[in-house]
């Protein structure tokens, strides 16, 4: 396992991550990418001097739990204004999401030393809190659940997806205090 994120001589961070470990990453930020869905390219638009707003056309939660976590409603006791915040907000959140993804990938490489911007450590801070938030929901993870997974045989089938839970903690808590 690799010593986590680190302080960069000029500012940046650093990470030192093996192979595997960086094919464990990829895959997950494929998996996420692929949630998060395709992003449309936005068409040619007159130059008005208004902001460019991508507008949704998706108005309500996500079936989806995870989906549902990622965007959730931004005022649960009044529907219409969720929807219409949605509207609003929705594509643009998703292209940041998947914008921040694209960059691990492209940062990440086959693995061993990644030296990262600021622009760029922060992107990779925001895709590990989108994987772990996901793989929360799809775990059912709680706080009694991480007491619990402590004592999980080697053979119980969750341990997996436990530990790439927990593996992902430990990288997002280091490039915070990396950061910091």
């Amino acid at each position: 396992m690799n010593g986590g994120f680190t302080s960069a001589r000029g500012g940046g961070v650093r990470l030192r991550i093996g192979s595997e470990e960086a094919a464990v990453v990829r895959l997950l930020m494929g998996q996420l990418i692929d949630l998060l869905g395709e992003g449309g390219e936005p068409g040619p638009r007159p130059d008005d001097g208004m902001p460019d707003l991508q507008l949704s056309e998706n108005t309500a939660v996500s079936d989806d739990p995870v989906l549902a976590r990622l965007f959730p409603d931004a005022y649960g006791e009044d529907q219409k204004a969720s929807a219409e915040f949605r509207r609003y907000t929705e594509a643009g959140l998703r292209e940041g999401k998947r914008a921040a993804a694209r960059t691990v990938l492209a940062t990440l490489g086959e693995g061993g030393e990644i030296v990262l911007g600021p622009d760029e450590a922060q992107a990779w801070l925001r895709s590990l809190n989108d994987l772990r938030l996901a793989l929360g929901v799809r775990l059912d993870i709680t706080e009694e659940t991480l007491d619990q997974m402590r004592s999980f045989d080697w053979d119980d089938p969750r341990n997996a997806g436990y530990a790439a839970y927990d593996w992902l903690t430990y990288l997002q808590e280091s490039l915070v205090r990396a950061l910091w």
